[in-house]
This record gives C-alpha cells, structure tokens and sequence, in this order.
C-alpha cells in the first residue's frame, strides 16, 4: 500500500507538466502550436504552479479511481475466473469492466481537473477571482457553469478510452505473473 501511494506521488509529480500541456494544446481554439511554446508561455504568464494546479485533484481522482479499479477486477476475477487460472478472456473482460467502472465513478474528478489545468475562458468568466484554484473552486465552478451534468461531460469519451487500456494492462500483466510462475514452478521441480 505505502508503496502503491508513494509511486502515485512520484507518477503525478513528473506526469501533471505534462497533462497540463496536452489539456491546453486539446482546448478549442487552443493558441498553442507547439509544446515548446505552450511550455513557455504558461511559465511566463502563471509560472511554475499552473502545472501543478491540479496535482492534489489528479491525486484525489487516482486513489479512489485505483481502489475502484483494483476492487470490480478482483469481483469480477472472483465471478468469472474463481479458481484463478490464467484464462487470458476473464482478464481482458474483467480489465475492461473494471477500467470502466472506475472512469465512470471518477469522471467528475476528471472535470476538475481538466478545468484547473485548462483554465478555461467561459469557466473564468463566471468565477469571481477569474482563475480557477484548488479542488473545492473547480467543483463550484464547474456546477455553476453547468450544472450537476456538467461533473459527467465526457464520461463515455472516458470509459471508451479506460476501457481497451485496462483490459491489455491486466492482460499483459496476468500473461507475465502466469510465465514467471510456471519457470518458476519449473525449476523447483527440475531440482
């Protein structure tokens, strides 16, 4: 567990830069052509902390997305696959519906996210200060722009792009654990 925590901080310390970046060249209309540029320009005009904006949100959204996700893979591997074999179609199906469940349940967090990343201009004009800080401003904002509706923008976006990338991470990584078991297997009995 401790570890799980620790490499989440360091993923998202050295991942969030570059959210922020990708986010903002995304944004319609987006005054970015290049990475370079977007780079520069935010650390002139916001400095370093706009690329942290939205790291304790991207914290907050990955433990409760993981813990959702660690939990429906392990209900479902209990469902469809209750003696644990390797059967590469429970893992697929099982990662799949898990990654699902977790980006569905942790769109809103998403949103927040994306909005303090992106500061976006119809966002800033209904927010009193005009910048958008902090995880309880982005959840203010967000439902006075839009509504309750507005935390599930994108959700099936989300759930489509979890879905193929949970499915092939527990895949690979079950064909791996099944390969290192049986050489492992192997040569206690060769001995």
């Amino acid at each position: 567990g401790a570890a799980g925590c620790v490499a989440t901080l360091l993923h998202d310390a050295a991942m969030n830069p570059a959210e922020v970046v990708k986010q903002r060249m995304q944004m319609y209309n987006s005054p970015y052509q290049r990475v370079t540029d977007c780079v520069r320009t935010v650390w002139r005009n916001e400095g370093a902390g706009a690329f942290y904006r939205s790291y304790t949100t991207q914290l907050t959204m990955n433990i409760p997305f993981q813990a959702i996700h660690f939990m429906t893979y392990e209900f479902l591997q209990e469902q469809l696959n209750p003696h644990r074999q390797y059967n590469p179609s429970s893992h697929m199906v099982s990662g799949a519906c898990a990654g699902a469940v977790a980006a569905a349940a942790t769109t809103p967090l998403d949103v927040c996210k994306t909005l303090l990343n992106t500061q976006e201009s119809l966002a800033l004009s209904s927010n009193i200060s005009g910048h958008i800080t902090g995880m309880a401003n982005a959840f203010r904002t967000v439902y006075q722009v839009g509504g309750v509706t507005a935390y599930f923008r994108g959700v099936q976006a989300r759930v489509i792009y979890q879905m193929p990338s949970t499915a092939i991470a527990w895949s690979v990584y079950e064909f791996f654990k099944y390969i290192l078991t049986k050489r492992q297997e192997e040569r206690w009995a060769g001995k």
